[in-house]
């Protein structure tokens, strides 16, 4: 069972900043596409952002685009989300995920090879 482990969810005011953090398996990371969703109560899981094995590549929704920032560090086996300019409608709980082949196709399709277990993001008004 390969296990995400996500850290740095929290309450903030809105305008306020949030990083979040996600620890995958050595082998799991350096094969994988690394990929941040989210859910807010009532609503269906979505996608946030992605970044392929190089870190080169990097994908947002439009919603966060221009405030979230999506990075890895691939001697720490680590992805984070940079999260900027909160707003309450960010309001949910973030779940890190993981994808090899076809990466891109799977993400926007909220599908993943391994998931964490998700770290609540309150944002107050």
């Amino acid at each position: 069972q390969v296990q995400l482990v996500e850290s740095g969810g929290g309450l903030v005011q809105a305008g306020g900043s949030l990083r979040l953090s996600c620890a995958a398996p050595p082998r799991t990371f350096s094969n994988s596409a690394m990929g941040w969703f989210r859910q807010a109560p009532g609503k269906e899981r979505e996608f946030v952002a992605a970044i392929g094995w190089s870190g080169y590549s990097t994908y947002y929704t439009d919603s966060v685009k221009g405030r979230f920032t999506i990075s890895r560090d691939n001697t720490k086996n680590t992805v984070y989300l940079q999260m900027n300019s909160l707003k309450p409608e960010d309001t949910a709980a973030y779940y890190c995920a993981a994808s090899g082949s076809n990466w891109y196709r799977r993400f926007i399709k909220n599908d993943a090879d391994y998931w964490g277990q998700g770290t609540q993001v309150t944002v107050s008004s």
